[in-house]
């Protein structure tokens, strides 16, 4: 079963009905009393007392909120039209907001695809879409949604490694979009049936579990180090390949082997040092 709509009337309709039927309820009553009729004037005070009842069937309701009505345990339907509404006066008038909402999980300690223990944590936006289903397919739809957004995060950083090390592999640090769109729908096939739809979900909270993080700080520096090295000597090559292509293209000199291998490390040395290359002026020959 789906939300569907109660049937309801304008509460200002209803209460100027009332008002008119009060006052001539107590206009019949006192006319009742004038001429000693008892049994009138218990009608009309009967009359008077359903009139009083029938004032328990005003309800409000706010933009952005809906009233689940039920009647002894049975649905009647939703109101989700604002202001001042009136129904059945035995009804139960539920309150369920369908404002915008978000909360932050804690800070869960997972171990990622390689093993790595992890902490993260999650911003989840949602909304109640389904008053009928908030309220009757499950028993507390804020705490349930709580808790499954807990364990869709759980779920899918272990799915994930922390950090690529391979080219082409997806990670929780360095593919925020992909994972945060992966996050939102697992999220939302989880809290359907709870008639919540979620709007957004993101990770606020990524970083290795406290035991590990100095050893994987080592490890990432590494990695920059060597990534570094490698574009350095890539370019060095390219570099002496050109002078070396120029050189022999306008015969400013003429190279052998042994002369190419001297003049091939030197450039080398000059341009992977960390250092300022200093000069030594050769004032002889190599041999």
């Amino acid at each position: 079963m789906k939300e569907r709509s109660a049937s309801t009337f304008p509460g200002l309709f209803a209460l100027l009905v009332l008002l008119l039927a009060f006052g001539a309820s107590l206009w019949q009553m006192v006319g009742a009393a004038r001429v000693a009729n008892v049994p009138m004037l218990v009608t009309w005070l009967a009359a008077l007392l359903v009139l009083a009842v029938m004032l328990g069937g005003f309800f409000m309701v706010e933009p952005n909120q809906a009233r689940v009505l039920t009647l002894f345990g049975a649905y009647r339907g939703s109101e989700r039209t604002p202001g001042l509404r009136w129904a059945n006066p035995f009804y139960a008038k539920r309150v369920i907001s369908l404002r915008v909402r978000n909360f932050e999980t804690e800070h869960l300690k997972v171990n990622d695809a390689e093993g790595n223990p992890i902490e993260i944590a999650a911003v989840v936006v949602w909304r109640v879409m389904d008053s009928f289903e908030a309220v009757f397919h499950v028993d507390d739809y804020e705490n349930f949604v709580h808790v499954q957004s807990e364990s869709a995060l759980r779920n899918l950083a272990t799915h994930f490694a922390y950090d690529s090390h391979q080219e082409g592999e997806k990670s929780l640090r360095a593919n925020t979009a992909e994972i945060a769109d992966k996050l939102r729908h697992e999220i939302r096939e989880r809290l359907e049936q709870a008639g919540v739809d979620v709007l957004e979900a993101r990770i606020s909270h990524l970083a290795y579990a406290a035991e590990i993080a100095q050893a994987m700080l080592q490890r990432q520096q590494a990695s920059a180090i060597i990534a570094a090295r490698q574009k350095i000597v890539d370019g060095a090559v390219g570099m002496v390949e050109m002078a070396l292509a120029r050189l022999e293209q306008q015969r400013i000199v003429d190279l052998d082997p042994e002369r190419r291998a001297a003049m091939v490390s030197n450039l080398l040395v000059v341009l992977c040092s960390e250092r300022a290359a200093t000069p030594v002026v050769n004032a002889g020959t190599l041999y």
